[in-house]
Formats: C-alpha cells, structure tokens, sequence
C-alpha cells in the first residue's frame, strides 16, 4: 500500500531506532530526563532563543502558546483554514477562552496589511487583539510558504500595536529546505513558535514549543494542566534529535517527489487544477462532477491511499517513507484511472 494521506504516518528508520533504545532517561516531569534537556536546549540553540519545551503533539504545543501568550476575552488573528482554528478542535476557545479573528489570504497567507485593518479598537464592545499566528508551511494552502520579508513587516505591526507574534511551524523545516534560510532568522521575528517532530522529519512523536524562560516555565504548568507531562520521554526525544541531525536536507527529496506528483495530476483528464507545489504537500481539484470520494475509492483500489480536503479536493503528502520505486508504481497505477 502507497500511503500518501500524510507525512506523520512514517515509521522510525533503524537507525533512529538505535538512538532511540540507547538513550539515557530520566523522568521528565522532575526535569531530569537528560535526552529531552538535550533536545531542548539544541533546538534553542538552533533557533536562537531562550528556552524549549518538549510535548506529545503539535496541537498542545499550539495550545499552551495560545495559553500563555493571552487571557480570557482576548482575540487571536488568523487565517481561516489556519490549522489552530480548523484542526484542534476548538481548542483555543476552550482551553484558553478566546476569540479567533479569521482572515482571508492567498493560499493560507495574511499580510502585514490585513492584520492592521483587523486589529481591534479599545472597546469594551471587542475583545482585546492580542495574538497573532501564522502556519509555516501552511497545510490547506498546499505547503504554501511565507515570504520572509512580509513576516519581518507583520512583526513591526505587532511590536507597533502591542501583538504577540507564534508560528506554528509543523513543517517549519520544509519551508526553510526550500527558501535555503536559517532557524535563527526566524527565533528573532517570534514570540514563540511550534516544531513538529513527526511529519517530515520522521520521528514517531513529538513537538516543541520554544519561547523565553519565563514562557516556557509557565508553559511547563500548562503542560501538566494538559496531561502533557511525560516520563521517560527521552526515548522519544532521541528520535528528535536524530531527526534534526539527519532527516532535514533529505526534505529536499520529498519536495521533488511531491513535484512529480503534481506534474502527474496536471496530465490527468479530470483533474482540472493542481495548487502550485512548494513542498510536500500536492492538492488537485477534481472537474466538475468528479467527487472526491470517488477519486479516494479508485485510488485506494489501486493501493494508494490520500486524504479528502474539502469540496472536489484530494490531498497527497510525500514522505520519508515514499521513494521513487514507491513514485513509479504511484505513476502507473493512477495512470489507469479512466473517468
């Protein structure tokens, strides 16, 4: 089975393997698991910034941002398929109780423009605007990647009208495999940012919210409050490391393989349009008539397996367990589709 749903269903290479049982653990709760001290304080080096905070999943690392960068009646700024508004059910409502502002934007996108025009006025009638998020890559955007340069022009916004800046980079390292820039030029525009262990990179699970010490001390209690406080995490950590280690120029591979995969799709008679493809995500948008349960239950007749991602939209997802034999017989079987 071709499985192209996502880049989190890889499995640990053998060698990420080794690292992983080799580790020395501690229990983290205490704050004495060596290997996830060691994978904190690496990535804060990588980015430039203060602290790190290790979590079982991106959507908590999310959360406990959201968490601790606002208060209740506050607003969060962002895009309206942003994955903290679509994918986490809800939970910046719940979890921390406040508004979304939902904007609009090309492929996933805001400008520093949008978020000025719907920055709140101080009225007891709106909620306070507080924080704004940005998805880099963006997801529904098709691995759409921001521009460097109108991220330094949101974050004079922000710092000109007193908004905290997160990014949610679940495929952070995608994007910067692509633009060829550094982690470090990121920590300098963001209050705190997200990093996910298990999409690309190809750990088994894992994310990390980096921020300064003070937010990631309070982000630790959140953590806790969460459910989030694990044990022996330094097996797991392990396979972060590696990951940062070895998996991130490999990306590169996965972003040609995804090309491909567009450039198949385009030749397809009833796929009528394929978002341009930056990284490793591909979307096509089936011809009027065509749905997308149907294109799924062809493919999946064929032993390859995708996702739904709205209204006439398939999404597929290459990854480190996707390889070019992998891509051939990915040409050939969807090749026989007849509509």
């Amino acid at each position: 089975m071709i499985d192209l749903r996502s880049d989190t269903i890889t499995k640990p290479t053998p060698e990420m393997l080794e690292e992983m049982m080799s580790a020395k653990v501690g229990d983290d709760v205490f704050g004495d698991d060596p290997t996830v001290n060691a994978l904190q304080r690496k990535i804060a080096d990588l980015f430039g910034m203060e602290d790190a905070l290790y979590c079982p999943s991106g959507t908590m690392t999310n959360q406990i941002a959201m968490r601790t960068l606002t208060r209740p009646q506050d607003e969060v700024i962002c895009h309206k398929h942003s994955h903290v508004y679509l994918y986490e059910g809800g939970g910046m409502m719940y979890n921390s109780m406040v508004s979304p502002k939902l904007l609009e934007g090309d492929r996933g996108r805001i400008t520093a423009d949008q978020i000025v025009e719907s920055i709140n006025p101080d009225d007891i009638h709106f909620p306070n605007s507080k924080l704004v998020v940005l998805e880099n890559t963006m997801n529904k955007g098709g691995g759409s990647i921001y521009d460097i340069d109108e991220i330094q022009r949101i974050r004079k916004v922000c710092d000109n009208n007193g908004l905290k800046l997160h990014l949610d980079g679940a495929r952070f390292f995608n994007a910067i495999v692509k633009t060829g820039e550094e982690p470090s030029q990121y920590g300098r525009l963001f209050d705190s940012i997200s990093i996910c262990f298990s999409k690309g990179l190809g750990a088994p699970v894992g994310s990390v919210l980096l921020g300064t010490k003070d937010q990631i001390k309070e982000a630790r209690r959140v953590r806790k409050v969460f459910g989030g406080g694990m044990r022996q995490a330094g097996y797991l950590a392990a396979a972060c490391i590696y990951a940062l280690d070895y998996h991130v120029v490999r990306l590169a591979e996965d972003h040609k393989r995804a090309q491909n995969i567009g450039q198949i799709l385009q030749e397809l008679s009833f796929v009528e349009e394929v978002m341009p493809v930056d990284t490793n995500i591909v979307i096509g948008k089936l011809e009027e008539g065509k749905s997308e349960k149907w294109f799924l239950e062809e493919l999946e007749k064929r032993d390859v397996l995708a996702v739904g991602f709205g209204k006439g939209l398939v999404r597929f997802v290459t990854h480190l367990d996707f390889s070019d034999e992998d891509l051939d017989q990915f040409s050939k079987s969807i090749r026989t589709i007849i509509a």
